[in-house]
């Protein structure tokens, strides 16, 4: 009888274990005589020896062509499983090239991982402004940082500007405990995270302090000329048009600019109008500037997630055919009289 422990250190697990275990069980039904157990990024197998080395090497060859490709589809784990050619791995990686975006601390690997994700990918390479469009949880945000970083690391741009509107999503500012920087923080937090996810700690203090990468709202973007730079304008759908105007008018001399943006979130004050939209409308047909848009298949949070963003737009649906239904009976009315 032989344990051995697997360490799966630099996967999100659950790229290797299936939305509900899924592909776990197919390594259970591949090696019925071992005892697999998992718990957080470790496996447990347990068996005879020789059930227990074979078992290994087929999970270290998973876990080698997730490093480097980020995604298995079921089938193709059972593939490698079921196959004795350890260069299957190899041959099957030189027809779907490494997408790996940026090598992050402890080599945990960042990559576009949908469709819509890689093709944000292709649009920044191809075009200087991308207008990334689509709902929660669809990695817009996560996936321009790691395109901004591995523009820096390569050497394409000499520093990353990351910015946000600082509008309250039915909180006010005011209220917040702190001084300005404290109260603003927040609202820039995610791209802090994502920058963690990619940078190490004491790289990524260097450069906040050098100005290498900065990160601020988008108000103190006025005036300023953005020569040499990788832009984001996160959560732009809090952007009006003024704002929307100055902020594209900002880019300067070799630079590129991602926008990201959820038309379904918008906090702005009820006297304001998103820009957003007119902007990706004006500018649709403008050489340089591409538009990607996500959906719920791009969802990469909780599963839960793409559910309830299902749920919503089927209430919005429903919402709108009743707003029309009354709006055109009111309409029959008022003709009666």
């Amino acid at each position: 009888m032989t344990d051995t422990i697997i360490e799966l250190n630099t996967l999100n697990p659950i790229e290797f274990f299936g939305v509900n275990n899924a592909k776990l069980n197919l390594l259970k039904k591949r090696f019925p005589l071992l005892k697999i157990l998992s718990r957080g990024t470790q496996i447990k197998l347990s068996g005879a020896p020789e059930y227990v080395e074979e078992a290994k090497e087929k999970i270290n060859l998973i876990i080698q062509y997730l490093e480097r490709s980020g995604d298995v589809s079921d089938s193709y784990f059972e593939e490698i499983l079921g196959s004795i050619d350890e260069g299957k791995v190899d041959n099957f990686l030189d027809k779907h090239p490494n997408d790996v975006l940026v090598f992050g601390p402890n080599g945990k690997t960042i990559r576009a991982r949908t469709a819509n994700q890689k093709a944000m990918v292709h649009a920044a390479d191809k075009n200087d402004i991308v207008f990334a469009i689509g709902p929660a949880g669809t990695g817009k945000t996560y996936t321009a940082v790691a395109i901004a970083v591995r523009a820096l690391k390569n050497k394409l741009v000499k520093k990353i500007i990351l910015t946000r509107p600082a509008v309250e999503a039915g909180e006010s500012l005011g209220f917040l405990p702190g001084d300005l920087k404290e109260k603003i923080d927040p609202y820039l937090r995610p791209l802090y995270d994502a920058l963690d996810d990619m940078i190490p700690a004491d790289k990524l203090g260097y450069y906040m302090s050098t100005r290498i990468i900065e990160i601020a709202p988008l108000a103190y973007m006025r005036g300023r000329t953005l020569d040499n730079a990788f832009i984001i304008l996160d959560e732009s759908q809090n952007a009006n048009d003024l704002q929307l105007k100055m902020f594209l008018t900002r880019i300067g001399a070799n630079a590129k600019a991602i926008i990201t943006g959820d038309p379904t979130q918008i906090d702005l004050p009820k006297n304001q109008r998103s820009g957003l939209w007119k902007a990706v409308s004006i500018l649709r047909n403008v050489d340089g500037i591409s538009h990607i848009e996500l959906n719920e298949e791009d969802v990469v949070r909780h599963r839960l997630v793409k559910q309830i963003i299902k749920a919503y737009n089927k209430a919005d649906e429903q919402t709108e055919v009743e707003h029309r239904y009354y709006a055109n009976k009111k309409s029959e009315e008022e003709g009666l009289l």
